[in-house]
């Protein structure tokens, strides 16, 4: 009666600095050899041939390699080898000499007949690694390794750390409203959360879904209420850095677009504090989008401006006095001023025909659209309650929206009904 064989004892090694053998010198060996280097292990190649890869290595010094037959005494001193030959004489050698010497070998191209067994990795982030057995089959260890960095690229799996170590802060761009429209990687990183540190514009939705023992710490601003001082937002993610967390800062759009994304990332950069920011949809393009605008069309306008509005009519004209007639406005935090500011850039030169759009809650639900021109848009979104968060479109593009406006509703509408 044949005994069963027994499962594979899963196991890293830590190959830095320590020296391996790989007997062979084919496609399979200069896989594993490359595997090797990366590790930081100090590889040695023994065939009498081998691929230009392999030799191009040699030249830079990332490994070396013999160029000749395996000799019993290449097995002396190393702590790992890899049998690749393809010829079961030469690897059933090595194999039975590494038994002896009771040093680990992979038998390449015979899983079954093999000591160890090199499982297929994948890496993601924050040093997490997977490994797959795959009940020693390749193929299937590969499909199974693909489906888990799909999972955790979406941030469908518990990456998150449960010893802290060092901190880290990420400027997170979520998009303009929509959990669809966030990146994969703000997704995978936010499975990585020990703190959210957000806003209102984020897309609070996609934090539902975090478990209980994430701190979610809402900063948000409105028109005319400051929840913190920017720099009390600063001092916040440096502190919870110095804690060990990973921190991410959730923000609206993209996070270096009027998001004061550079002023979080330098204060963490003085304090020491390693921080990354990762680049979102941002709403000044996006938002239009969702009511059918192009914020560049031919014949139309083949430049945009991005302004904030927030400073009043005065800082508006001031930057777009100088742009071409042609140039499409797009304003963040202008409804408030919207009435002088039209009137401003009336008084500038602007027709007072040309139209204007304002989106408010693009991406959302609560998406709605004022269509008029510069002499009328005030009025309309007065007439349609129409606040903040808005996009401003200024502009002949802004026409568009009469005749493209349903194409963005309908993307909108889509996502909504898949998400309910």
């Amino acid at each position: 009666m044949i005994k069963p064989q027994a499962p594979d004892y899963p196991l890293f090694l830590q190959l830095s600095g320590r020296p391996v053998l790989v007997v062979g010198g084919g496609p399979v060996a200069q896989r594993r050899a490359q595997r090797m280097v990366e590790s930081g292990a100090q590889v040695t190649v023994v065939s009498p041939w081998a691929t230009e890869e392999i030799q191009e290595a040699a030249r830079h010094g990332k490994l070396v390699w013999q160029p000749r037959e395996f000799l019993d005494s290449d097995a002396t001193g190393v702590w790992l080898i890899h049998a690749c030959t393809g010829d079961s004489v030469v690897d059933d050698r090595v194999v039975a000499l590494a038994e002896d010497l009771r040093v680990w070998a992979v038998r390449a191209a015979n899983a079954q007949q093999s000591p160890a067994w090199t499982a297929i990795t994948s890496h993601t982030v924050d040093g997490v690694q997977f490994a797959v057995n795959g009940g020693r089959d390749p193929r299937r260890a590969a499909s199974l390794r693909d489906t888990i960095a799909t999972l955790a690229a979406e941030g469908a799996l518990p990456l998150r750390r449960h010893r802290q170590t060092v901190g880290k802060v990420y400027l997170v761009g979520a998009g303009p409203g929509d959990p669809d429209l966030m990146t994969v990687r703000a997704r995978r990183l936010l499975s990585l959360a020990d703190v959210v540190v957000t806003d209102r514009l984020a897309p609070v939705a996609a934090l539902a879904a975090l478990p209980a023992a994430v701190e979610i710490i809402d900063v948000g601003k409105a028109p005319g209420r400051h929840a913190l001082p920017q720099d009390e937002i600063n001092q916040l993610l440096i502190d919870q850095a110095h804690l060990g967390k990973v921190v991410i800062r959730f923000k609206g759009g993209d996070p270096f677009v009027l998001g004061r994304g550079g002023e979080e990332a330098l204060a963490c950069v003085q304090a020491g504090i390693a921080v990354e920011v990762v680049p979102g949809v941002t709403s000044a393009i996006s938002v239009p989008a969702a009511a059918g605008i192009p914020v560049t069309h031919r014949g139309l306008s083949t430049s945009t401006l991005i302004l904030s509005g927030h400073d009043g009519a005065e800082d508006v004209i001031r930057r777009a006095g100088a742009t071409p007639a042609d140039t499409t406005l797009l304003l963040l935090m202008g409804v408030r001023h919207l009435r002088e500011t039209a009137a401003a850039l009336i008084e500038a030169g602007r027709p007072a025909t040309m139209p204007v759009a304002v989106i408010a809650h693009g991406w959302t639900r609560d998406q709605e659209v004022a269509a008029g021109t510069l002499a009328t848009i005030a009025t309309v979104v007065h007439d349609q309650n129409i606040g903040s968060p808005a996009v401003i479109v200024i502009g002949e593009v802004a026409a568009l929206h009469a005749e493209l406006g349903l194409l963005g509703q309908a993307s909108a509408d889509a996502t909504h009904g898949a998400l309910a």
